[in-house]
């Protein structure tokens, strides 16, 4: 038993070395820009009244916003958390709807994002 194992180290150190040099290489290439929802995109008038006046902002970013909005004047239905009852600010970005689902945040922020 003792001999298989001393082998298996053997064979095991080149694939460890091989792995440790490939970490390496990824480390030293450049970092990626942003693409998809991390990518900043310009924002419509009223999108932009609620971030702070900033003319692009990501997907993800646009989101936590409303999240933190949401969080921070508890609009969430304390007896339905994924309803979340909308106030004027709310209303004003999402087409005047009353209640809004949880999932359904990132759908209707879609309009705030505007083509080039």
């Amino acid at each position: 038993m003792a001999r298989v194992f001393r082998g298996s180290l053997l064979l095991m150190s080149p694939a460890a070395a091989a792995a440790a040099a490939g970490a390496k290489k990824a480390a030293s290439t450049k970092p990626r820009a942003p693409a998809g929802i991390t990518k900043p995109m310009p924002v419509s008038e009223a999108f932009r009244r609620f971030a702070g006046g900033a003319r692009e902002v990501a997907r993800s970013e646009a989101i936590k916003l409303v999240w933190a909005h949401i969080k921070a004047h508890g609009l969430q239905n304390p007896s339905n958390k994924t309803e979340i009852n909308c106030d004027a600010t709310l209303k004003s970005l999402f087409g005047g709807r009353d209640k809004i689902g949880m999932m359904e945040v990132s759908k209707l922020l879609s309009p705030h994002f505007l083509k080039n």
